[in-house]
């Protein structure tokens, strides 16, 4: 890929792949180390601290000027030497640095301190952002989960690196059941070997696949295919979280799906990113998210750099009230309220409306904005 940013991508790739590696020799333990963070965030194991911390040792190597943002933080490793001690084998046992290209902390302190470097808050200039293991409930129960990697420069999506190492790489042909090309949690791929992909902005969205079988060699000869756009003439097909009430409106989303005519609720996959890899990948083309609250907003690791690779296949993200994504208001995406995404233009008015419809409909004007 020729562009600008081929010295980034090339690193990103690299580092990705062995985080990848090590998400996998972590996946098989029965106890991962997970511990719950605070203010009932959801769960965080000895794989997300482990990858977190090999991600920014390796890219702020290679580019020191560079900021960092990533959901974890290291204060239950600095309160538990024997957690931390975990993790810091982790690393030694499963990554090679001679090979990869990798660069690993120098002790369990600067291991620690390496994670605490993605405390920043996205800005101007050049900041990468991480989630280490994208659905950690589901990687808990060796299911569906991703590692997610993206470079924004002046809050623009600029590198999406993005690693489901249970997801298959292969095509889902026009002629498939409809039903084959559906994912859930539980859609591991019998091959071993995983989906790599990555973009950069203007130069389309590819997928690879990410190990050479059913272990851990990497694919690194393996050739890129090139994601397809969608095209107005393919119906919708959703991919959500169904049952998720701590959090979004199944009835609002079910509502959707009725007014547009499609299944619900369609690819259920508890991870935000993994989500992001189906759409681009045209396992499904739609998503609709609508928060409990207006008080209630996206993580920006969550969804920056997964969502370029459904935009660099032509779609289009925007949230519920139609506005763009501004990745520059924070950890928290408090500019924006939910997600609106569909493959063209047309069909994204078209889901919109439906949202909006069924809100009105459902009696919940509170969610509407100004719209």
């Amino acid at each position: 890929m020729d562009s600008p940013y081929r010295r980034e991508l090339e690193v990103a790739l690299r580092v990705v792949e062995q985080a990848a590696r090590l998400s996998q020799a972590v996946l098989p333990d029965t106890d991962k180390g997970a511990v719950e963070k605070e203010n009932n965030l959801g769960p965080v194991t000895i794989g997300d601290f482990a990858i977190q911390a090999l991600l920014t040792s390796s890219l702020h190597s290679a580019f020191p000027d560079d900021l960092f943002v990533g959901e974890e933080d290291a204060s239950a490793l600095r309160s538990d030497p024997v957690l931390c001690e975990r993790v810091w084998t982790t690393l030694q046992r499963t990554v090679g640095t001679s090979s990869s290209g990798c660069v690993l902390p120098a002790s369990p302190s600067d291991m620690c301190d390496s994670i605490d470097r993605c405390q920043n808050a996205p800005g101007t200039d050049r900041v990468w952002v991480f989630d280490p293991i994208d659905g950690t409930k589901t990687f808990l129960r060796r299911e569906m989960y991703a590692i997610n990697v993206a470079l924004l420069v002046d809050g623009q999506q600029t590198i999406s690196v993005v690693a489901c190492p249970l997801l298959s790489p292969d095509p889902v042909e026009d002629d498939q059941n409809e039903k084959d090309a559906v994912i859930t949690n539980d859609s591991i791929d019998p091959t071993g070997r995983g989906s790599l992909l990555f973009a950069v902005k203007g130069h389309g969205a590819y997928v690879r696949p990410l190990f050479e079988g059913k272990g851990l060699g990497v694919a690194v000869d393996a050739a890129p295919r090139r994601l397809s756009p969608a095209t107005a003439s393919q119906p919708l097909r959703p991919v959500t979280c169904f049952f998720l009430q701590e959090s979004a409106l199944d009835d609002v989303h079910r509502g959707v799906a009725e007014q547009l005519g499609v299944a619900f609720p369609g690819s259920d996959l508890l991870g935000w990113v993994p989500r992001w890899a189906s759409l681009a990948m045209g396992r499904a083309n739609t998503t609709v998210w609508v928060y409990r609250r207006r008080d209630r907003h996206a993580k920006i690791w969550d969804h920056a750099g997964a969502m370029l690779l459904f935009a660099e296949t032509g779609g289009i993200v925007t949230d519920v009230d139609g506005k763009p994504i501004d990745l520059l208001a924070g950890r928290i995406l408090n500019k924006n309220f939910g997600f609106v995404a569909a493959p063209t233009a047309e069909s994204h008015a078209t889901v919109l409306k439906a949202v909006h419809d069924v809100l009105r409909a459902q009696g919940k004007l509170d969610l509407l904005g100004d719209n």
